[in-house]
C-alpha cells in the first residue's frame, strides 16, 4: 500500500507546515483537525493534523527526495478542531502574521496535549567524570549537572532547567551525551488535565422487606437519603451524611440495595453564582428603538445569511436586553449563539443574566477559569449541551456548531487584543467567524471606535442607534473643574477640588454611592530624593518604579521587578525621600482620612489578584455595604449599581499626553463609559472632571456626552493624519538585550521593506526608539508602516523578513504587529 501523508502545524514560532508519513495502522484515523504526537528536530510534540495527502504527488513531489519522518502516534479518536475553526485560524495566522500550530493550539483548552519529556541518565562513563573531579573548588556547570542526576540515577531535563536556564539545560545535555557521560530518552507524557471522576452511589432496592432481611439503623440511613434525592450522591458526601463508615455502604451493595458506580463529574466555573434577582430574567417592555434594532436583526436572522450590526447605544440605553432577544432568536431557529466581553472580570454578571435565560445551555469560557473548568466547559459546548458561550476574547474559539449569532460588547475596548502571540483581535476575528459560518454579528457600545463608526458610515455594517437610556433616565450631568483655577485659590497643588470633595459629602449624606476613578494603581508615581534628586529606576526597564505603601515595596508595573522601599537614599544615603504622583491606593487612604464616616474600598488588580475578589467587592458595593469605591478603569464598564449617583474622575491628563494617536480617544470613551455608571436608577447622576486641560477637545465632547461630535473632530485628525480607518498599520518592534543589535537589525528590516517596495505604495517610518525604550531587560526599536495596500505590505515584509532569514538573523528579536491598537 502507497503511503500516506500528513500535513502538520506545530506550535512553534515557525510560518510553515511540515510533511510527515503516517504509518499504515494510522492512516485510516488521520484527519484533519486531529491531534499527533510527532518528531520535531530531537523533542516529541504535538502537532495538528491540517490535510491527509493520498501520495508524493498531492504535495508535488515525485518522490522522497528529502527526509519526512513519521508521525509517532494520533492522539484523538476524532477530530478536536472543527474545519470550521481550522478555517478561521488558518486566516488569524496569515491575516496576523502568526504562526498557525500555534493559532490552532489557542483554540483547544490548556493542559490537554500530550508531550515528551527528555530525561537523562548517568552512564559509567559519567560517573567517573563526577568521581575524579571531587576535590575540587570550582566545579563546572556540567559537573553541577552531573551531580543531580547522579543523585536519582535520571532526572527530566526540565528539572534540570529549573536550576539552570532552558537553553543552558539543553545545551549541556547535548554535550554531555555528546561525550558519552549521559544517554538521552524520550517519555511520553499524560496530559496535564484530565476529565474528574468520582464514585458516587444510587438506590436498587427501595423496599428493605425485598431481601428478608432486616437493615441496621446506619443501612436504613443511607436508604432513607437516596430515597429522598432525586439523584445519584456522590459516594463521600453520603458517608458524610449519614455519618456512617464506607463499609457501611459497601455492605448495602454486596446485598444488592444499592450500585457503586464512577461518574464524570462537572467543574461547574458557575457554581459560586449566587441566585438571579428577578431582574435578571424578568422580560421588559422594549422601548420603540430597542424593538426597531430588534426587528433588523431578527430579519436578518431568518435569512441565515452573514451580517454586520453596529449597536451604538448610549450608556444605560438596555443593549444587553437587545443581545438577549437576538440570542433567544437564535435559540429558536436551532442555532447557537456566542458573546464576547472585554474583560474576564465582566463575565460573571453577564453569565448570572444569560443563565436565568438560558439555564444549563450556558457556557463560560476564559483563561482565568482552572484548566479542570475550562476543559469541562469546552466538553459540553462541544457536545452540543451549551448552546450559548460567554467569555473573553478567547472565546472566540468556542467550539460551537451551527453558530448563528456573535455579540461583541464594548466592542471599541483594545483588550480584544492580543498582545503576546498568537497575537490577534477578538473582534474582527469574530467577524470573521461570522461571515464564514453565515451568521448575523453585532458590534454593541456606547463609543464605538474610530474604525468601526467609520465602518457603518460607509455602509459595511448596518448602524443601529439607542438614543435614549431606558426608562426615560436622563444622563448624568457633568462638570470639568479646571486644576489651574484650584491652585491659584489655594496656592499649591491639591488632589481633590473643593467641589469634588463638597460633591462626596452631600452625595453620602443623601445615602447615595460614589464611584471615583484615577486610572493609576499603587500609592506614588515614583520616589524622589530631595537631596540629590535620585528617582528608583527599574533595572529591566525604562521606567520609574511605582511605590506600593501596603506592601512596603517599590514595583516595576511592566516586568514585576520589585524592591524593599529604602529608609535612606540609595544614591547619597540622604534621609528625605519624597513619594511623587498619586495612585488609587494613595486616593483611598487620603479618602478615608477625609470622610471617616465613610466606608471606603478598592477595586483594581491589586485588590482583585485572588479569584472571587473581584465578584466580592462589587457585590459588596452592590448591596450598599461600600459607600465609597476607588478605582482604576476597571471600575469603569458594564456595572449597573442604581443607588450611584455621583462619579469623581481624580485626573485624565496622564492618558491625554501618552505618545500614542489613539489617546484622545480612548480618554473620551473611559469619561463617557464611567460617566454612565451615575444615575442609571431613579435618581439623577453627576460626574465631576477633573483636569488641567480643560480646553481639550475629547474632554469638552466627553462633557457634552456627544460622540457625533467627538467623530467628527477625531476623523478629520486621523485622515490629516494617514491614521486608520484610513490606513492599515503594521507596527515592527525589534527587541534585544543588546542596543546596538537591536538597532542593526531595525535598521536593516525598514531598509529592506523599503527596497522590497515595488508600487512604492508604502509609508515606512523609522526606524526609532519605542516610548518604552527598554523593557524586561531588552532594548525596544519600532518600525511603523503605514499603507492603504495591505497585499502589497504583506509581499514587501515577507521578503524582507526571508532576506532577514536568509543573513542569519535572529527572527526572534523581531515582532510583527498587524492592526496595533497601542504603539507604546
Amino acid at each position: 500500500m502507497e503511503s500516506r501523508y500528513a500535513e502538520v502545524a506545530v506550535p512553534v514560532n515557525v510560518h510553515q507546515t511540515f510533511t510527515y508519513r503516517l504509518p499504515e495502522r494510522m492512516a485510516e484515523r488521520a484527519m484533519p483537525g486531529s491531534r499527533v504526537l510527532v518528531p520535531f528536530g530531537k523533542q516529541l510534540i504535538t502537532g495538528y493534523i491540517i490535510q491527509v495527502h493520498q501520495s508524493l504527488q498531492e504535495l508535488g513531489q515525485e518522490s522522497e527526495d528529502f527526509e519526512i519522518r513519521d508521525v509517532e502516534e494520533i492522539i484523538d479518536a476524532e477530530p478536536l478542531v472543527t474545519s470550521e475553526l481550522l478555517e478561521l485560524s488558518k486566516w488569524i495566522a496569515d491575516y496576523y502574521y502568526s504562526p498557525w500550530g500555534e493559532v490552532i493550539k489557542a483554540c483547544l483548552p490548556a493542559g490537554i496535549n500530550v508531550e515528551a519529556e527528555t530525561i537523562l541518565s548517568i552512564t559509567h562513563e559519567g560517573r567517573a567524570a563526577l568521581a575524579a573531579s571531587e576535590g575540587r573548588v570550582a566545579r563546572t556547570s556540567k559537573i553541577q549537572a552531573l551531580s543531580m542526576i547522579a543523585d536519582q540515577g535520571m532526572i527530566a531535563l526540565s528539572t534540570l532547567a529549573k536550576s539552570l536556564t532552558k537553553a543552558r539545560a539543553s545545551a549541556i545535555a547535548r554535550e554531555l551525551e555528546k561525550s558519552g557521560m549521559v544517554t538521552l530518552t524520550r517519555e511520553v507524557q499524560s496530559p496535564q488535565v484530565r476529565t474528574k471522576r468520582q464514585q458516587a452511589v444510587r438506590l436498587v432496592l427501595r423496599d428493605p422487606c425485598e431481601t428478608g432481611k432486616p437493615l441496621s439503623e446506619p443501612q436504613r440511613k443511607i436508604i432513607g437519603i437516596l430515597s429522598d434525592s432525586a439523584e445519584p450522591v456522590a459516594y463521600a458526601t453520603l458517608a458524610e451524611a449519614a455519618d456512617v463508615s464506607p463499609a457501611v455502604i459497601r455492605t448495602l451493595e454486596k446485598r444488592g440495595y444499592v450500585e457503586v458506580f464512577t461518574r464524570d463529574v462537572r467543574r461547574n466555573p458557575l457554581s459560586h453564582l449566587k441566585n438571579q434577582d428577578e431582574s435578571d430574567h424578568a422580560d421588559l417592555n422594549l422601548t420603540d428603538e430597542q424593538q426597531a434594532a430588534l426587528d433588523q436583526i431578527a430579519e436578518k436572522l431568518d435569512e441565515k445569511k452573514y451580517a454586520a450590526f453596529l449597536l451604538h447605544g448610549v450608556t444605560g440605553s438596555g443593549k444587553t436586553e437587545v443581545y438577549l432577544r437576538a440570542m433567544r432568536e437564535t435559540l429558536l431557529k436551532g442555532r447557537t449563539a456566542l458573546m464576547l466581553v472585554p474583560e474576564i472580570s465582566l463575565t460573571p454578571m453577564f453569565a448570572r443574566r444569560l443563565r436565568a435565560h438560558f439555564g444549563d445551555a450556558v457556557a463560560i469560557l476564559h483563561s482565568s477559569l482552572s484548566e479542570g473548568e475550562r476543559l469541562d466547559e469546552w466538553n459540553r459546548i462541544r457536545r452540543g449541551e451549551a448552546r450559548v458561550c460567554i467569555g473573553a476574547r478567547s472565546a472566540i474559539f468556542a467550539p460551537l456548531e451551527n453558530i448563528g449569532l456573535i455579540v461583541v460588547d464594548e466592542e471599541h475596548e483594545a483588550s480584544y487584543k492580543q498582545e503576546e502571540s498568537p497575537r490577534y483581535h477578538g473582534r474582527d476575528s469574530a467577524i470573521m467567524r461570522a461571515l464564514r459560518a453565515d451568521a448575523v454579528i453585532i458590534l454593541g457600545s456606547a463609543t464605538p471606535s474610530m474604525e468601526s463608526f467609520h465602518n457603518a458610515h460607509t455602509g459595511k455594517y448596518t448602524y443601529l442607534k439607542l438614543d435614549e437610556r431606558f426608562g426615560g433616565r436622563q444622563m448624568a450631568a457633568v462638570e470639568i473643574v479646571d486644576m489651574r483655577k484650584v491652585f491659584e485659590r489655594h496656592g499649591k497643588q491639591q488632589i481633590f477640588s473643593d467641589e469634588m470633595k463638597d460633591a462626596m459629602r452631600e452625595n453620602h449624606e443623601r445615602g447615595e454611592q460614589t464611584l471615583v476613578l484615577l486610572n493609576r494603581r499603587g500609592f506614588s508615581s515614583f520616589s524622589l530624593c530631595r537631596s540629590c534628586g535620585h528617582t528608583s529606576h527599574c533595572p529591566n526597564c525604562d521606567v520609574t518604579l511605582t511605590y506600593h505603601k501596603s506592601d512596603a515595596r517599590l514595583v516595576c508595573h511592566y516586568c514585576n521587578h520589585q524592591e524593599r522601599v529604602p529608609k535612606t537614599c540609595p544614591e547619597c544615603n540622604g534621609p528625605y525621600i519624597y513619594y511623587v504622583g498619586e495612585g488609587t491606593e494613595q486616593i483611598e487612604a487620603l479618602l478615608k482620612d477625609l470622610f471617616p464616616q465613610m466606608r471606603v474600598s478598592r477595586l483594581d488588580r491589586d485588590t482583585t489578584r485572588r479569584r472571587g475578589a473581584f465578584e466580592k467587592l462589587l457585590g459588596e458595593f452592590g448591596t450598599g455595604e461600600i459607600d465609597l469605591m476607588v478605582g482604576t478603569q476597571m471600575i469603569a464598564k458594564g456595572h449597573d449599581f442604581q443607588n450611584v449617583t455621583l462619579v469623581c474622575v481624580v485626573s485624565v491628563d496622564a492618558g491625554l499626553g501618552m505618545p500614542d494617536f489613539r489617546s484622545a480617544e480612548r480618554t473620551f470613551q473611559l469619561l463617557t463609559q464611567v460617566a454612565g455608571r451615575a444615575g442609571r436608577g431613579e435618581k439623577p447622576g453627576r460626574v465631576i472632571i477633573q483636569s488641567y486641560h480643560t480646553e481639550h477637545y475629547a474632554l469638552e465632547f466627553a462633557r457634552q456626552q456627544n460622540y457625533e461630535k467627538f467623530y467628527e473632530f477625531e476623523i478629520n485628525f486621523r485622515r490629516n493624519m494617514h491614521y486608520p480607518p484610513f490606513v492599515a498599520l503594521i507596527n515592527l518592534l525589534i527587541r534585544h538585550p543588546e542596543y546596538v543589535k537591536a538597532a542593526t537589525m531595525a535598521s536593516d528590516i525598514a531598509r529592506l521593506v523599503r527596497e522590497n517596495d515595488a508600487e512604492k505604495v508604502l509609508r515606512v517610518l523609522g526606524p526609532a526608539p519605542a516610548p518604552f525604550a527598554r523593557l524586561k531587560g531588552e532594548y525596544r526599536m519600532q518600525v511603523l508602516i503605514k499603507t492603504r495596500y495591505r497585499r502589497q505590505a504583506r509581499e514587501a515584509l515577507d521578503a524582507a523578513v526571508l532576506r532577514l532569514k536568509d543573513a542569519g538573523q535572529d527572527l526572534k528579536a523581531l515582532t510583527i504587529e498587524v492592526d496595533p491598537v497601542s504603539l507604546l
